[in-house]
């Protein structure tokens, strides 16, 4: 980074005794002759004579220091400093679990909403896992937002096992534990290595109006975030949930997009989220009536965790429950696996019917820039990709979130990957229920990461759960070893994914007599994807987790000194 400064204008030289004289021909001051005759013009000659010389002198030491001007070395302020990598210690790893899903009461846009309970059968648990090896995991817990240890997974540390025992991977578990607000799951860090910790929070109800399953991942606090999916028209409730788990005051600006372009919302800068509170925000007090809606949320000072709470509710029928997590930022290509789609026949029956538009599987995108997006879709299959009825290049407004149907499409699990040379954001809608008149669920498929090394995988207890992993072009091979809930890391299984495909592996409930709370996951060969799709026998109730990023190490970032 350079310092420039405005070059200040050329002095302008000026003879004490001539100013104000005219100009001769040859640009020189004649002199004042009074009464001296000749003597004087000799004098003034001379005076032109040693001006001229004098000039040519100045113009060659110009020309001289302009030639040599790119022989010099640049003032030491001009010149290029590569940045210094400085190395930051590993932090601890943070994830914040939302609340209980709750029905809004009264409320005004803008103002945390006053809630009530939502039914007599709702639930809501916290599953998570610490890894650690050698005997040795990192201090832990799960607490409250206002600090108050609720588990204590480990207290740090201890004796460990001998140098030379094997580096064998042992969890501590958070195994279904009941919640009823706001929970963080923290590790410390361990050799000044970022823990490999993850939780997520599962919400089940039987009855009332927001009956159905809506599960969430902990999400690690950011200061800049997109979640994509949400809706604000008659019947459906979307309230985005801000946590500020730090102790630095957070304030907080939102950008709303929908279909026909951003949205200039009163209100949507300078929320204030304290230390260790949180706070939440009707977007229909923001953008009412948006059949599309995404929004970008943007902190100052400390990071906050968000989500979005949306029900449906059509008429007296439920029409289903979720969280609306956070997706993978702009970038030029963005995929979603864990997408559940239901017998195409009975989806357009369904959808066809009024209040059930939205009843059916879709893909949104939305683009932030101001070059719209030309954007190619694929959906991958267990056999391998499957065309889009409505083909499957889609221009996508510059300023605006797209919706995609995906009506047509063949029941099964999907791995949906767009691409295009514009960056955006993408979120896959999942539904369940094909009986007008009867309870139907709703879920959001968010972008995922490219699957790495040793992911933890939370998998919520209680119904059908299934890991799905998609590979894009090539070959991909994933390794996955199940986490009990005894705190053991059990033996891995291996999985080999074929490009442009979609592989889907039936959880367990136990693994020996232990119940499986999570698994550990690699990948390695081609771009691979994963998600946790979770369902409930007999019920129409659905969810799916999107799998987290693995931990990172020590980090290092640059540093850029100037003056």
């Amino acid at each position: 980074m350079h310092e420039h400064t405005t070059p200040s204008p050329a002095p302008q030289i000026k003879s004490s005794g001539d100013a104000g004289k005219p100009l001769d021909d040859a640009n020189t001051v004649r002199p004042d002759t009074g009464d001296s005759g000749q003597r004087p013009q000799r004098q003034g000659r001379k005076t032109t004579f040693v001006g001229l010389a004098s000039a040519a002198m100045i113009l060659a030491g110009a020309g001289a220091v302009v030639a040599g001007g790119s022989l010099l070395p640049p003032p030491e302020s001009s010149r290029e400093v590569a940045a210094a990598a400085a190395a930051v210690p590993a932090g601890a790893s943070l994830g914040v679990c939302p609340g209980p899903a709750r029905l809004l009461e009264g409320t005004e846009a803008g103002v945390d909403p006053q809630f009530s309970p939502v039914s007599a059968t709702a639930a809501s648990a916290v599953t998570g896992a610490v890894l650690g090896a050698a005997g040795i995991l990192p201090a832990s817990r799960l607490s409250q937002l206002d600090g108050t240890t609720a588990v204590e997974i480990s207290e740090g540390p201890g004796q460990g096992t001998s140098a030379g025992a094997p580096q064998e991977l042992l969890a501590g578990v958070v195994a279904a534990r009941p919640v009823q607000q706001v929970s963080v799951l923290s590790a410390d860090a361990l050799a000044n290595q970022k823990a490999s910790a993850a939780a997520a929070m599962k919400f089940t109800a039987t009855d009332g109006d927001l009956q159905g399953t809506a599960a969430s991942n902990c999400h690690q606090p950011s200061n800049d975030q997109w979640i994509a999916g949400a809706s604000t028209t008659v019947g459906r409730a979307s309230v985005l949930l801000l946590t500020n788990a730090s102790s630095t005051p957070a304030t907080v600006s939102l950008e709303l997009f929908g279909a026909q372009g951003q949205i200039q919302a009163p209100g949507s800068r300078g929320l204030l989220v304290a230390p260790g509170s949180s706070r939440a925000v009707v977007l229909a007090g923001l953008a009412p009536g948006e059949e599309q809606l995404s929004v970008r949320v943007r902190s100052a000072g400390g990071p906050v965790a968000a989500v979005i709470q949306q029900s449906v509710l059509r008429g007296l029928t439920p029409g289903g429950v979720d969280f609306i997590a956070p997706g993978a930022a702009p970038a030029v290509r963005q995929v979603m696996t864990g997408v559940d789609i239901q017998d195409p026949a009975g989806l357009s029956q369904l959808t066809g019917k009024p209040g059930y538009g939205d009843g059916g599987p879709a893909l949104h995108l939305t683009v932030p820039g101001p070059s719209d997006a030309v954007v190619e879709v694929r959906i991958y299959g267990r056999d391998g990709q499957v065309a889009l009825p409505s083909g499957g290049v889609i221009t996508a407004k510059a300023g605006a979130v797209t919706e995609i149907s995906l009506a047509g499409v063949p029941a099964g699990q999907y791995t949906v990957a767009a691409s295009s040379d514009v960056s955006f954001v993408a979120a896959t809608r999942v539904t369940r229920g094909l009986q007008d008149g009867q309870p139907t669920d709703v879920a959001w498929a968010a972008s995922g990461v490219r699957l790495g090394s040793q992911h933890v995988v939370p998998v919520p207890q209680g119904g059908i759960r299934s890991l799905v992993f998609g590979a894009l072009d090539t070959r991909a091979t994933i390794t996955y070893a199940a986490i009990t809930s005894d705190g053991k890391v059990r033996a891995p299984a291996t999985a080999d994914i074929a490009g442009g495909t979609t592989s889907s592996i039936a959880v367990p409930e136990k693994e020996g007599d232990a119940d499986v709370v999570g698994y550990v996951v690699s990948a390695s060969g081609d771009a691979a994807y994963g998600a946790v799709l979770i369902q409930q026998d007999g019920r129409s109730d659905v969810s799916t987790l999107a799998f987290l990023a693995a931990a990172a190490g020590q980090e290092t970032v640059p540093v850029t000194l100037s003056h």
